[in-house]
């Protein structure tokens, strides 16, 4: 989520374009997959259902699909070219089942998934706290949540540099670590773990890092920005402003790249919302408790 309103018909417009080429420029969100996948083995796993939120072309989905052969997997995605664009199964493995849907509203059974797996896609959502608290929805009770994000200090670089030439939002501003783990205890996840690291791409020029923002569909769509085409006064003040970061001939581009683990609550934990606490039980709780009872 970020601290601007986003124009989300613009973003699933741009991930739409960019689906048949998002695989050859999206370099930087493979390694941020790679290693939240290594995050999965911090935990004692055996989930039977798992869900990929915000999928892309589907390598994430695919590598948990390999990783517990005897899951079942659901990749969920609201670009539809994204979803085409999934990849190949692997041999002996199923290919992971494929939904369409915003993740604002989804259309999951609640208590439904063991593990909820997001790379990089929970940034494009207009209410980070709803969809922390959809996810707590469709998660078993201790089911385990996993994602990353990125923090404030994404494109810095190239947020200072546009600055330069105009006042308009140029670059996504994202919310930080302290703010996204309130909403995740506000949502009634419970025992949030979160952690940061600073990631630096390197570029030989400041164009070639707008041209891949713009293949990965990742360019700005604050619903403040400026419809018309930058004109070349503008653009060249802008790369004339980003030379104060040049290093060796190379342009860095930093992301800060937030990671997140909670766990779905016990049945029954009441969860605050809308200054009210609510409790809920599947009717097979209630009835055991009531064979329970002494």
């Amino acid at each position: 989520m970020t601290s601007e309103a986003l124009d989300r018909r613009a973003v699933r417009r741009a991930f739409d374009r960019a689906a048949e080429g998002y695989g050859e420029f999206a370099v930087l969100q493979r390694e941020i997959e790679t290693r939240l996948l290594e995050r999965v083995d911090y935990f004692d796993l055996r989930p039977e259902r798992i869900l990929d939120l915000g999928c892309g072309p589907g390598t994430g989905s695919l590598a948990l699909a390999r990783r517990f052969p005897d899951a079942r997997v659901t990749a969920l995605d609201w670009s539809l070219p994204m979803l085409r664009a999934f990849g190949p199964g692997q041999a002996g493995h199923a290919k992971p089942g494929r939904v369409c849907a915003d993740m604002q509203a989804l259309p999951l059974r609640g208590g439904s998934f063991d593990l909820v797996f997001s790379n990089l896609a929970l940034q494009w959502s207009s209410d980070l706290g709803g969809a922390f608290a959809g996810l707590r929805r469709v998660l078993r009770p201790g089911g385990l949540l996993l994602f990353s994000t990125f923090g404030p200090d994404t494109l810095h670089e190239l947020r200072a540099a546009w600055q330069a030439a105009d006042e308009r939002p140029h670059v996504n501003r994202f919310i930080d670590l302290h703010e996204i783990g309130d909403l995740v205890v506000g949502s009634g996840l419970r025992e949030p773990v979160m952690d940061m690291e600073h990631l630096t791409l390197e570029y030989p020029d400041a164009l070639s890092l707008m041209r891949e923002l713009k293949a990965i569909g990742a360019h700005n769509a604050a619903q403040g920005r400026a419809r018309a085409l930058t004109g070349k006064a503008r653009l060249r003040a802008v790369l004339d402003a980003y030379e104060s970061y040049r290093r060796d001939g190379r342009y860095p581009a930093t992301y800060e790249v937030v990671y997140g683990a909670a766990f779905g609550p016990e049945e029954g934990q009441p969860i605050r919302a809308g200054g009210t606490e609510t409790a809920t039980f599947s009717p097979e709780h209630l009835a055991g408790s009531r064979r329970h009872k002494p």
